[in-house]
């Protein structure tokens, strides 16, 4: 994950966010491998990164870019749709509002993609610099974002996924011959896994369920794919 800072003198590069999950199934399951989630940190590249993290003084230094695109797009269309649309972005920049926190309808949000602005990307607006794991936190917040784990003796690993995300989904974010071949998945939410010794004991107490395709992740959900490819 890119993230674009906007008025806040953080360091440019990658940062490696300090998961309590990811911290504490290493200290219970000694693994070989350790696979926590890293965060890029940038500046000025708007185009390509995920989420903006802006200072509220410097919150124009990127919706006068929204602005001034839609406006001349607004001034060149002839669709009467289309501009009520623009209109209605327009309204929202002009009072400081981030367009990825307008109330847009699904065929409007459609229509809003295609445009790409860019405060619709995940825009956290912060009154003050926040200490960098923090920062990370909101941002992952404001993107909709998750965890969910795959931990063993081999590898504890982070992986991020949509909130709402289904079973399938995030056996594919693993690898695609998992959601290619899933038959169901084991899962164990990480608050009872840390009351037992291992997963054969979680299975004897029935704190793991086994699940079909519709299952919902929730966070914090640790997992194990069946799969047969």
């Amino acid at each position: 994950m890119k993230i674009c800072c906007i008025g806040f003198d953080l360091p440019e590069g990658k940062v490696k966010y300090q998961d309590e999950i990811v911290i504490t199934l290493d200290q219970k399951l000694s693994p070989k491998k350790i696979s926590p989630f890293y965060v890029e940190f940038t500046r000025d590249d708007f185009s390509h990164c995920d989420a903006f993290l802006v200072a509220r003084e410097k919150i124009w230094d990127l919706l006068i870019l929204d602005l001034e695109k839609l406006e001349a797009r607004r001034d060149r269309t002839a669709d009467a749709a289309e501009k009520e649309l623009l209109d209605k972005c327009l309204r929202y920049l002009e009072q400081e509002v981030p367009l990825c926190d307008a109330p847009f309808t699904e065929a409007e949000l459609t229509l809003v993609k295609v445009l790409a602005p860019l405060s619709l990307k995940p825009t956290l607006i912060a009154a003050e610099a926040p200490e960098i794991n923090d920062a990370i936190t909101q941002v992952l917040k404001k993107s909709g974002l998750i965890f969910f784990y795959t931990a063993d003796k081999k590898e504890v690993h982070a992986w991020p996924v949509q909130r709402d995300s289904d079973i399938v989904t995030c056996a594919g974010k693993i690898h695609s011959d998992l959601a290619r071949g899933f038959i169901k998945a084991d899962i164990i939410n990480y608050q009872d896994f840390m009351q037992v010794y291992n997963m054969q004991e979680a299975r004897a107490k029935g704190l793991v369920k086994l699940v079909d395709r519709d299952y919902t992740i929730h966070e914090g959900d640790i997992i194990e794919i069946r799969f047969n490819v």
